[in-house]
């Protein structure tokens, strides 16, 4: 068995997150609607992880208990990726990756409740600064408070399945973990449709990707999805729920520097955007430089008991 390697568990979460980044500006490319966005999202990937084990032999098996604790997950996750893009569509993708920085203090109210321990203070702290980067882009940016709205609901709902996922993935492969949430979320999405022309009348199903979309699809699916969810689930084995969500805020920086070189003037956004940004980001990277001194500072005390 390997060692763990923190440094190379933190490289590759944030090259995940980079990854994530890019998913709205994949959003905004795909002339779909959301809803079938997320359905053709799930369901190309779920049948590309079921081919892999159809090839390697692999057994999908889970007890049925598990099996519907798995497939609520998925469920979450179609609410949280439908929310996702139709804040993008509804703003711009800057302001949508920007609404998702709360995630973090979303996991730190609720991850310990979770797991029946005290909330940190600490991680508090740094969900606040998060909240006050929001604060800043958003008194500078009022015209998109339906996509703010959208994208904090869909980060409470990150949140929400990032922790029951930590436990999860505990107890099941990462891609079986995969296998089951985006098949869930394909069948919940696949329900949905027929509501959707009830809730909205005024709009139409499109079902039928046009043009360039099925590659961009094929990129949301494979690379953003498979890959990238999959990864996650992994890292999650040996890094906390609550780091992973806070190095998530990542994704608006990352995704906000795409967004701009891809769609040039309609993503550039105020002075007081950037500089709420900035304090996302500061906040991302105290976390590992405050655990990494507390991982000395308690090898210093053990190394100096008689």
């Amino acid at each position: 068995m390997s060692t763990a390697n923190p440094v190379k568990d933190y490289a590759m979460l944030h090259f995940i997150v980079m990854i994530w980044g890019f998913t709205a500006i994949l959003g905004l490319l795909i002339s779909l609607p959301s809803l079938e966005v997320v359905f053709y999202r799930t369901l190309i990937a779920s049948a590309l992880i079921g081919l892999g084990f159809a090839w390697k032999k692999s057994s999908l098996r889970v007890n049925r208990t598990e099996l519907w604790k798995i497939m609520g997950t998925g469920v979450i996750v179609a609410l949280h990726w439908v929310l996702f893009f139709g804040a993008a569509r509804v703003s711009t993708a800057s302001v949508c990756l920007a609404g998702m920085a709360t995630t973090s203090l979303w996991t730190a109210l609720i991850e310990p409740l979770a797991n029946r321990k005290p909330v940190k203070l600490f991680e508090i702290f740094l969900g606040l600064m998060v909240l006050s980067g929001l604060y800043v882009i958003f008194r500078f940016e009022l015209d998109y408070w339906l996509g703010l709205l959208m994208a904090v609901i869909s980060a409470l709902l990150g949140a929400v399945f990032s922790v029951i996922n930590s436990k999860l993935t505990q107890r099941h492969e990462p891609f079986v973990l995969t296998f089951y949430e985006m098949l869930a979320a394909c069948l919940f999405a696949g329900l949905l449709l027929p509501l959707y022309t009830l809730v909205f009348p005024k709009e139409s199903l499109q079902l039928i990707p046009q043009g360039m979309d099925w590659l961009w699809l094929g990129l949301l699916s494979g690379v953003c999805t498979v890959y990238a969810f999959s990864v996650s689930v992994e890292l999650m084995r040996r890094i906390s729920a609550f780091a992973v969500n806070l190095t998530i805020n990542l994704e608006p920086v990352y995704g906000i520097i795409l967004a701009v070189i891809i769609f040039g003037e309609k993503e550039q956004m105020t002075g007081g955007f950037y500089l709420g940004t900035l304090i996302i980001l500061v906040s991302v990277l105290i976390y590992p430089v405050y655990n990494l001194y507390l991982r000395r500072k308690a090898r210093v005390s053990s190394s100096l008991e008689p």
